[in-house]
């Protein structure tokens, strides 16, 4: 069965029953490939039925390889590791984060062997949140304070991301195959690549906020599950949109929407740009709420929104974040050492009646704000946002130069080994295409998956045009790079030809998608060295750095 995309989001009224409108279902798999394989035809049912988790699950150990494949090369600290590494170290020995001496003193007696670990339970100030470091610090738990176990649990993070995009890809799509394509493309990210082999904070905002948009997208299905439920019924079995039951009907518990508030809780405790995906997450449960109550019938449905949703979806997502949020600092509410803990203790005032360690924490993300929204100091590798989709500038996270006969360097010159942060150029350069697709689709067709999609987008890439004249990287773009890859799944489904499509349009149009993916592919391969630190010949490095900006 070939995988297709409907032209529109919903069918026109009275084309379809509203049932199948409001939850459209997943389509019957076809056994037909298995079938030309080979296999009989009850055996070729149960294997194509079984691609639905075992396809996923095939691209996730696909993922997996590429992201644990000698995850301790290479054997240093590598670019802001130096900070999160050691903190989350520090979480798990004293539950704060505690003070180290400096970079060029710890990193090396951390390396050393015997390893020597230079900490003191003096509080430190730190930039972000604790939940991206307690994260790190699992692996660490079980592997040490090591490169391999500091970088364990942001590799299986990107692993588990990539199985969760294939699902999320065939709920949004209702295409299995589509999914499997968006979490294959995410796969081979490079930007992807390297952000879950380093222990940095971004990949696991990234996480939290897929899961939460996974989340969303159940509690999306479950919820017109239930409306449909309620609509009245007609003698020829087919359900009718009902203006009665449009404006009242209630959705029932939803317990999904409750996870991705904690998700978004979690991904916020992890860098502030987390608050972001709530606000467009918020923003957009309720269009999918109007949208809903429409289809059902609805005379106003923004007026049934308001009273029958809103309230509901606001408590589900922006309180349980916060709560999630505070509870993330129980290792500096239960210390006495934490940097700022005691220091709302004595103080009196307008808002002494709040619990000193409340106002102890208010003051220090305080001061932990006007510290990120005035940084300012010059970065050899900082980048406008403008310049992230088309890899304007990459970051160069590691760079050192093997002389010939040492660390792997066979040619007569010397080699290089490095480790950028640069996306797949061509995934990235179709993906812009794709937005643009997607844009009209939005705009024009009414189509709420790419309404979805972009929605996503903006809440891990506008924000940053607010801070333009801040120090930002382009390897903060990996919160987004799902909804990317997302993106392309969406235009190469249009690229394999609509309902209908002549059978030559539909050959067209495997050929077109075929190629794009191999390039894909084949870009990822290339490019491989340089984002897991191989050593290569320099004129390799060279023939990579295909804009002048990239070096």
């Amino acid at each position: 069965m070939r995988p297709r995309l409907r032209r529109t989001t919903e069918p026109a009224p009275g084309a379809a029953d509203v049932r199948k409108r409001l939850v459209p279902p997943f389509p019957e798999p076809s056994p037909r490939l298995w079938a030309l394989a080979g296999l009989p035809p009850a055996a070729a049912y149960r294997v194509a039925r079984a691609m639905e988790w075992l396809g996923p699950v095939l691209v996730a150990l696909l993922a997996g390889a590429i992201r644990f494949w000698r995850l301790g090369r290479p054997n240093e600290v590598v670019f802001d590791e130096t900070y999160y590494a050691k903190d989350a170290w520090s979480l798990l020995r004293l539950g704060y984060e505690g003070t180290w001496p400096d970079r060029k003193i710890a990193d090396p007696r951390i390396l050393a062997h015997p390893q020597v670990v230079s900490l003191s339970d003096t509080g430190s100030f730190v930039a972000h949140p604790p939940t991206g470091k307690w994260v790190i610090a699992v692996g660490e738990q079980l592997f040490g304070l090591t490169p391999f176990g500091w970088r364990f649990a942001t590799a299986l993070l990107g692993t588990v991301s990539v199985l969760m995009l294939c699902r999320i890809g065939r709920r949004l799509f209702r295409s299995t195959f589509l999914g499997c394509l968006a979490g294959l493309l995410l796969a081979v990210d490079g930007l992807h690549v390297v952000m879950s082999r380093t222990a940095l904070l971004d990949l696991v905002v990234m996480f939290f906020a897929l899961a939460a948009f996974g989340c969303l997208l159940v509690d999306r299905d479950r919820a017109r599950a239930r409306l449909a439920a309620a609509l009245p019924t007609g003698a020829d079995g087919r359900t009718r949109p009902d203006a009665d039951t449009g404006d009242r009907a209630g959705t029932g518990r939803r317990p999904w929407r409750l996870a991705a508030g904690l998700l978004l809780g979690l991904a916020a405790s992890t860098k502030w740009n987390g608050l972001y995906f709530l606000v467009f997450f918020m923003a957009l449960t309720v269009l999918w709420d109007v949208g809903a109550r429409r289809v059902a019938g609805a005379r106003h449905p923004y007026r049934a929104v308001l009273r029958r949703d809103l309230v509901p979806s606001v408590l589900s997502l922006a309180p349980v974040a916060v709560a999630t949020y505070l509870v993330t600092w129980t290792g500096w509410f239960l210390s006495d050492d934490g940097w700022g803990r005691h220091w709302a203790d004595g103080r009196g005032g307008t808002w002494s009646w709040i619990p000193a360690p409340l106002r102890s924490l208010w003051h220090y993300e305080y001061l932990v704000y006007q510290f990120n929204v005035g940084l300012h100091a010059p970065h050899k590798y900082q980048s406008n946002p403008w310049s992230w989709l088309v890899l304007g500038r990459p970051v160069l996270f590691s760079y050192t130069s093997p002389q010939p006969g040492e660390d792997g360097c066979h040619s007569a010159s010397p080699c290089t080994r490095t480790v950028l942060a640069l996306g797949t150029p061509v995934l990235w350069w179709a993906a812009c295409f794709a937005l643009v697709y997607l844009l009209y689709r939005w705009a024009l067709r009414r189509d709420w998956r790419a309404g979805a999609v972009l929605c996503a987008v903006g809440g891990g890439y506008l924000p940053w045009f607010l801070y333009q004249d801040r120090t930002i990287f382009f390897f903060y773009a990996v919160v987004f790079v799902p909804y990317l890859c997302l993106a392309v799944a969406m235009l190469i489904g249009a690229l394999l030809g609509p309902p209908g499509a002549t059978e030559r349009r539909r050959q067209t149009g495997a050929v077109a998608a075929g190629v794009l993916v191999l390039l894909i592919v084949w870009n990822f391969v290339y490019f491989f060295p340089i984002y897991t630190g191989q050593t290569i010949p320099y004129s390799g490095w060279q023939a990579r750095m295909w804009l002048d900006t990239w070096m």
